[in-house]
């Protein structure tokens, strides 16, 4: 990823992988060379990674994943063959390796250094291992820093600024002796991580200000579910970075992070055909079908077809060689496989051929980048032109503490629209024969086409209902038709329902000749 900004401010950004910035002002220009952090979603945040040869503070409460980001950053150095270095001040030894196992890495190409109650050491002691509340800060710092010349790193992370602060006993000695740990790394060619652990009630802004970037993380834990992680770029001088909240998750391996998108950065061109179903009648009730690139709501009470009609496009879809994935968030894949083999779509040999891709999310346990990742990864790697989402209900009451996540599914519909690809959003509205939508949960103004399904009582028994009320690429048909599952058809959707008035009531009245009501 590379950014370039010139004299006016405005930039310019291209994909080139994990490149540099270069920043041109008047006829001059330099390179600011990155640090790879080997987490590949911090590397997109940051544009690349950690400008090198700075010195950076990672702040969070314990339990964040402060020591695992450290970790990760000093693996990845190792991996390009530079020399890291670790110093903890607060951890021992074996508490590191106890991390490090947890993730199933490897120590090989890292030094650590212990600074521990076991020894003491005087200002001559050339030993890694001492206790930084027997000592003055002054020397503490010293022997930090003669640590340092005889490794010559390319990568330090100290963990944690704590015990400093602890030592200090004031603000402005604690705030001195960083800005000489500042200058001291100035001309060294070397990428700094300080970690601290935010216990302090002042904040340390006075430390923020000192450092040239802050990665803050922190952690919120809902009513019901798994904890949420989130990172933020809080400052970085210099460059350009992607700004926000980004979820992340802790996992074995290290951490994850999904980076919050940004539907602007990805655009493509592609050829808007319409999708067919194979139903006639259901193709011409959308005019033809379904747009490329189109987000369609399927809406109505539960039972009445949605995720029917929805399966039935993407099993045409890979009858024609084109790969769907669905994510569902209540319904079960063998459900799911048999009701569309009752149905005479089966969908089983479309999953196992690969064209078609079946997720089952637990927003419980899911973030909401997450979800969004795992969509794009399903678009940019699998090369899926159908998403289903089924459904929103369950993804939205899910997470209730999530405040936007209505603009973020919108972001995520301009994201699918400019790849081509058609979104299906099933959404189940409150009532049966008058349905009404879910307080908090009407999307008809972010679809592009909104299809309609309806129960209604007619002749003793209990018949569904089916039309467009909005599809903004197009005309479609006005008129309402029934629609029937089961049987040899499968699917089978009628002419029109103009002998009816009323249908959406649910009640409707009949005023055709009695004999076709017969």
């Amino acid at each position: 990823m590379e950014y370039r900004v010139d004299a006016g401010g405005e930039t310019d950004r291209e994909d080139r992988g994990v490149a540099a910035i270069q920043t041109t002002i008047g006829d001059g220009s330099w390179t600011v060379e990155r640090a790879s952090t080997g987490i590949v979603g911090l590397d997109d945040v940051l544009g690349g990674g950690f400008p090198r040869n700075r010195l950076f503070l990672v702040q969070g409460d314990p339990g964040v994943g402060k020591t695992t980001l450290a970790m990760q950053f000093l693996l990845e150095g190792a991996r390009q063959g530079e020399r890291v270095l670790y110093v903890t001040l607060s951890e021992s030894l074996e508490e590191i390796r106890d991390v490090v196992h947890s993730h199933a890495w490897s120590l090989d190409g890292v030094d650590i250094y212990e600074f521990s109650q076991e020894d003491q050491l005087s200002a001559q002691s050339h030993s890694t291992v001492f206790h930084p509340a027997e000592v003055e800060l002054g020397e503490t710092m010293r022997l930090l820093l003669e640590v340092v010349e005889r490794v010559q790193p390319a990568r330090v992370v100290f963990d944690s600024l704590s015990e400093l602060r602890l030592l200090a006993h004031d603000s402005l000695r604690y705030r001195r002796e960083i800005l000489s740990l500042k200058h001291y790394f100035a001309g060294r060619k070397c990428t700094v991580l300080l970690l601290d652990d935010r216990t302090t009630d002042a904040g340390d802004r006075q430390l923020q200000s000192l450092c040239h970037g802050v990665v803050a993380l922190d952690n919120t834990v809902p009513e019901y579910g798994v904890e949420r992680y989130r990172i933020r770029i809080t400052k970085m001088r210099g460059v350009r970075f992607r700004g926000g909240f980004h979820d992340y998750i802790i996992r074995t391996g290290g951490l994850d992070v999904y980076p919050r998108l940004v539907a602007a950065e990805h655009k493509t061109e592609f050829i808007n055909k319409p999708i067919a179903s194979g139903i006639q009648a259901l193709d011409d009730l959308l005019g033809g079908g379904l747009d490329r690139g189109a987000s369609i709501a399927l809406m109505g009470p539960s039972g009445c077809g949605k995720s029917t009609i929805a399966t039935r496009y993407i099993v045409a879809a890979a009858m024609r060689g084109e790969n769907s994935a669905m994510f569902l968030f209540e319904e079960t894949p063998a459900t799911l496989f048999q009701r569309s083999r009752l149905l005479h779509m089966d969908l089983k040999p479309h999953v196992d051929n690969g064209c078609v891709e079946i997720q089952s999310i637990d927003p419980a346990e899911l973030a909401p980048n997450e979800f969004i990742q795992q969509v794009r990864d399903s678009v940019e790697k699998g090369g899926a032109k159908i998403v289903l989402i089924d459904s929103l209900n369950g993804y939205l009451n899910a997470m209730p503490g999530e405040r936007y996540l209505i603009l973020q599914l919108h972001e995520l519909l301009t994201y699918l629209s400019q790849q081509g690809v058609t979104t299906l959003l099933i959404t189940a509205q409150a009532g049966m024969m008058a349905a009404a939508p879910v307080p908090g949960l009407d999307i008809s103004y972010i679809a592009d086409t909104a299809l309609l399904f309806r129960y209604f009582e007619f002749g003793g028994a209990i018949k569904k209902a089916i039309s467009v009320f909005k599809r903004r690429s197009g005309s479609h048909e006005q008129t309402i038709r029934e629609l029937t599952l089961g049987g040899d058809a499968g699917i089978s959707i009628s002419e029109p329902l103009t002998q009816f008035r009323g249908l959406l009531t649910g009640v409707p009245t009949f005023e055709g000749p009695m004999e076709a009501s017969a």
